[in-house]
Parts: structure tokens; C-alpha cells; sequence
């Protein structure tokens, strides 16, 4: 009995890539290094520099910056280099009017299957969120939106909705850390009246105070941080 490869599988064969854990590691840090604001809008990105601040060669830096390029995290340059992307005002619109709808959904997802203990839980995730607002602490504040966010979503139980905000998570850190102290206040107010909602196990309104809540985010970026970064210079 033969063991051969048939012709036909043979000929589209091609060798299985190995994984590459240090370019992904170095694209992963640099993408995080501008979702924090590690690496601000604008800034102009130097192989050298980068390289010798993660202890790496340029050459998985150039390649990772390649990847930022085509994933929308940086922008290349011709003659002057790589920089890091600055969001325009339809980006940020794009993708936080999606992340409303997804986001809204789960909020009445998550009143349909609310307990004490994960009501409980939420209310530790609002509290970490209102400590390192009163401490002035943004990269912690922005880090407490996310889980608190995230949470929520994972109270719904519904995996769909999992994964397609977790796709889209990094992200929105990026366009939510230069607005978490500004918006804090009222952002961490509008949280715990979602609480209240879900904890109700009230589906429409939850549902109506998280699409409001996603939205006054969206409207407070386009109206107090983007236009800071395209005004005209001079």
C-alpha cells in the first residue's frame, strides 16, 4: 500500500511557517507601548532606539513595524521614517460605534444573567476603578474601564460577544487613555448607575445606560482630543 503524497496535494504543498515567539513578543510590545500612550500620536518611531530599549535587534523591530503599519498602529513614512498613527475623528467614531452596539447588547445580555456574586464582583471592579481615580492614576484607571468593561461582557456568557470586543480591546484602550481623567468623573458615575440596572436584572434599561454611556465616550474623544492632534500646525 502506498504512503506517497497524491500529486494534486503534493503540488499546493508548502512548508508549515515555525512560529516566531520574538517578532510576536516585539509586535505585542510595541502595540501595547502605544495603547497605554507609552508611545504617543505623532511620534516619531527610531529602529535604534526601540531595539535598544526592548534589548532586541532592529531586525524584528523593523519587521513588527511593518505589522503596525498594515494593522493601523503606525504609519511609514518614505525618507523619514516610521511614526506613530494619530486617530482621525472617523476611526474613533467607526470603531466606538461599534463597540456601543456590541457593548449595549452585552449590558442587557448581562441583566438576564446577573447573581449576588457577580454582582458582587462588578462592584469590586467599579471600587478599583474609583481608587485610582481618586489617586490620579491613569494607566490603573484605564487598566479598571477595561476589566470593568470586560466583565460585564463576560456576565452575559455569551462568547460571541466575547471575542469579537476582545478583538477590538487593545484598541480601545488607545482611544480611551488620553480621555480616562478628563471623563473620569462622569464616566465612573454613569458605571455605577449601570451596576444598579443590572443588578436589577432591568434588561432595557441596561441596555439604554450603556449605549448612552459608550456614546457620551465617543462624543467627549471627538469633541475634546482629536481635534487637538489635526489641527493645522502654526
Amino acid at each position: 500500500m502506498s504512503t506517497s503524497m497524491p500529486e494534486s496535494l503534493a503540488a499546493g504543498t508548502r512548508r508549515v511557517a515555525r512560529p516566531a515567539p520574538l517578532r510576536q513578543a516585539v509586535y505585542d510590545t510595541l502595540a501595547e507601548m502605544i495603547a497605554s500612550g507609552s508611545l504617543k500620536p505623532g511620534q516619531h518611531l527610531v529602529e535604534s532606539e526601540l531595539a535598544e530599549h526592548l534589548g532586541v535587534s532592529r531586525q524584528p523591530i523593523r519587521e513588527a513595524l511593518q505589522r503596525l503599519a498594515v494593522d493601523g498602529w503606525v504609519e511609514l513614512r518614505p525618507a523619514y521614517g516610521a511614526y506613530v498613527h494619530v486617530p482621525t475623528t472617523e476611526e474613533v467614531a467607526q470603531l466606538l460605534g461599534v463597540r456601543s452596539v456590541l457593548e449595549a447588547y452585552s449590558a442587557r445580555e448581562a441583566a438576564q444573567h446577573a447573581t449576588a456574586e457577580r454582582i458582587a464582583r462588578l462592584r469590586q471592579l467599579y471600587d478599583a476603578g474609583l481608587a485610582a481615580l481618586a489617586a490620579d492614576d491613569e494607566a490603573t484607571l484605564v487598566t479598571a474601564n477595561a476589566d470593568f468593561h470586560r466583565y460585564i461582557v463576560q456576565i452575559s456568557g455569551n462568547r460571541v460577544l466575547l471575542e469579537l470586543i476582545s478583538q477590538v480591546e487593545r484598541r480601545v484602550r488607545w482611544y480611551y487613555t488620553p480621555i480616562a481623567r478628563p471623563r473620569g468623573t462622569e464616566a465612573w458615575n454613569e458605571h455605577e448607575t449601570l451596576i444598579g440596572a443590572i443588578g436589577d436584572g432591568d434588561a432595557d434599561l441596561a441596555e439604554r445606560l450603556m449605549r448612552a454611556h459608550t456614546e457620551r465616550t465617543t462624543e467627549f474623544y471627538r469633541r475634546e482630543f482629536v481635534p487637538a492632534h489635526q489641527a493645522p500646525a502654526g
